[in-house]
């Protein structure tokens, strides 16, 4: 029976047809396009009809349990969550990961709405699982996993979550310039750019800064070289890790601060020497960013919070 005291939030995303017609219009334009493009434009038409028909059956089902809410990804950042909300996001990797960080101990359920396309790491459910794991959270009949976030707090009260990771760096593709300071230790800085990743994101980002890392230490040293975190990386770990971004040294800048651990004793602090330009973002999601210029001193720590995602 139906509860209308209880809500789910159904969070969804726009397929990829869907983001093209927004750019070009029209379905025929955008067929014109992929098609001469040597691209196949059935695949996109049977994603978004697989989606859309995946979404509506899940909505559907949910529907029969609580009041049901569908919010798109891109008014999520604006969304006021309730305490005792489930939250479904029916999607990729990237829409769990960018819900997860708007959330404040909501229980997440990561839905997998095409397992033949997609892998999904963080969506464990199949659209026809749906209904009986929501019943299963409601009921508190249900596990779930602790993800430990990251936090960039700016001295003028912004702040931003990362699930994955945070960028702090340049908007465009010049020289980042800052002054790290932790463990008071101060270095002035020229590089790509600063990434903290979290125990979550330390099979993505992460990961393939340790695997150029391990190839360039080889191609140098003439021997291989395999570098591995020093410990375990859990989803829940209570610590981060930073990685400068090809620090460049010279008589106004140094490179001895390019890897180092951030936990609850030791956050990072970031100041800003960068007139413009100068952001932070988490995700990957590059518009939806902080300034971040002369001026601006960065905090990074652990969020005081954890995600729940429900396994």
């Amino acid at each position: 029976m139906r509860d209308d005291n209880k809500k789910i939030v159904l969070v969804k995303r726009k397929t990829r047809l869907e983001n093209l017609i927004h750019k070009y219009n029209t379905e025929g334009q955008v067929k014109f396009i992929i098609e001469h493009s040597g691209g196949d434009f059935i695949d996109y038409k049977l994603e978004d009809k697989r989606y859309k028909e995946t979404l509506a059956k899940i909505t559907s089902e949910l529907q029969k349990i609580a009041r049901v809410q569908v919010l798109d990804r891109d008014y999520i950042s604006n969304y006021i969550f309730a305490k005792d909300d489930i939250v479904v996001a029916v999607g990729q990797d990237g829409l769990v990961a960018n819900t997860l960080k708007y959330l404040d101990s909501q229980p997440l359920i990561g839905v997998n709405p095409d397992p033949m396309r997609f892998d999904g790491v963080l969506l464990p459910f199949k659209p026809d699982d749906v209904e009986i794991i929501v019943k299963e959270v409601f009921d508190n009949n249900r596990s779930f996993k602790e993800i430990t976030l990251a936090k960039a707090t700016l001295n003028d009260g912004q702040s931003l979550l990362g699930v994955n990771d945070i960028f702090i760096g340049q908007k465009t593709h010049v020289s980042a310039q800052y002054i790290l300071n932790q463990n008071d230790k101060n270095e002035r800085q020229s590089s790509s750019g600063i990434i903290v990743s979290t125990g979550l994101g330390s099979t993505g980002w992460f990961k393939s800064i340790l695997a150029g890392a391990s190839k360039i230490s080889t191609g140098c040293s003439g021997r291989e070289v395999r570098l591995r975190q020093r410990e375990e990386f859990k989803w829940n770990s209570d610590f981060l890790y930073y990685t400068v971004r090809e620090p460049y040294p010279s008589k106004w800048t140094s490179d001895t601060m390019v890897f180092g651990k951030i936990d609850k004793t030791n956050s990072l602090k970031i100041q800003s020497l960068m007139p413009e330009n100068g952001v932070i973002f988490s995700d990957g999601v590059e518009e939806d960013y902080i300034e971040f210029n002369s001026g601006n001193e960065a905090v990074i720590s652990i969020a005081d919070h954890k995600g729940l995602l429900i396994v």
